[in-house]
């Protein structure tokens, strides 16, 4: 038993430490490294196609208030982030984004970026946004996850995860009865020990940069705190435990927003931006 406790640590830790050591990245808004195992010159052109599949696929709106509003803020989103972007030392960081809004139509309650700036909103989130304010709140999440290539981190960190797995089936080979409990404890264990946290990083991430787009766009941050209070509502109970749950509570998105906001206004203010639309 300690001998395979040992074997399950140290693959365990030498999957931590190869995420320390690949990260070949550099997030712009935090400064931090990254993972980056799959390059951009190879994910964005996978993922333009796979949004053009999606379209293809579904109802999308055009011709409508609804649509151009979402096509409009998305605009004024990803115009704040060149700003933010040139200001801060990393022009031409975009050169290889297509930034693209879509409306959709389907009831469900979300929108989502591709790598790259390929984004959808689906008409059952509009009426939870209620305006363009609460719409900028949902585009800026969007755009920062595709800005902080949080595909490609999520990407990354999954093939570590398999590489872990696979190292630890391959020195447990001759011990079936270990092999079956390490991979069910592996399997747990990097889900909920790193993965979540990991995917929810992620999302707090994308609030905070969002927070600072949206502001610079002309939109109130404290928009996306009154957003959240009404996707609680509509959840209505029945979100997971935090700590199984890829996201972050409503209550824990509604809290750092609130404390984030005053230096989002603050930013925005550099960019002589001193008025924001609710």
């Amino acid at each position: 038993m300690r001998l395979k406790l040992r074997i399950m640590k140290k693959i365990v830790s030498s999957v931590f430490v190869i995420f320390l050591f690949l990260s070949c990245a550099t997030n712009p808004f935090t400064g931090q490294k990254t993972l980056a195992l799959v390059p951009n010159s190879q994910l964005f052109p996978m993922a333009f196609q796979e949004y053009s599949q999606f379209l293809s696929e579904h109802d999308v709106v055009t011709g409508t208030k609804e649509a151009q509003m979402v096509k409009n803020v998305g605009q004024k989103i990803a115009a704040a982030a060149e700003k933010y972007l040139n200001a801060n030392g990393y022009p031409g960081y975009l050169k290889d984004y297509q930034w693209e809004y879509n409306l959709v139509n389907d009831p469900t309650v979300n929108a989502w970026c591709m790598p790259g700036g390929k984004i959808v909103v689906y008409s059952g989130i509009l009426p939870v946004a209620q305006g363009e304010a609460g719409l900028a709140a949902i585009l800026g999440h969007e755009v920062s996850h595709a800005l902080a290539n949080h595909g490609q981190q999520r990407m990354s960190a999954a093939e570590l995860q398999t590489l872990g797995a696979v190292a630890g089936n391959v020195a447990l080979s001759k011990d079936s009865k270990n092999q079956q409990i390490f991979n069910q404890a592996y399997g747990i264990g990097t889900t909920v020990g790193i993965m979540l946290p990991f995917s929810r990083k992620h999302e707090s991430e994308a609030d905070q940069i969002g927070l600072y787009l949206m502001a610079i766009a002309g939109y109130e941050p404290m928009a996306a705190a009154e957003l959240w209070e009404r996707m609680k509502a509509n959840a209505g109970g029945n979100a997971p435990p935090e700590f199984l749950s890829t996201h972050p509570s409503s209550d824990t998105r509604i809290n750092n927003i609130t404390s984030w906001a005053p230096a989002a206004k603050e930013e925005a203010k550099k960019f002589g931006v001193t008025s924001f639309k609710r």
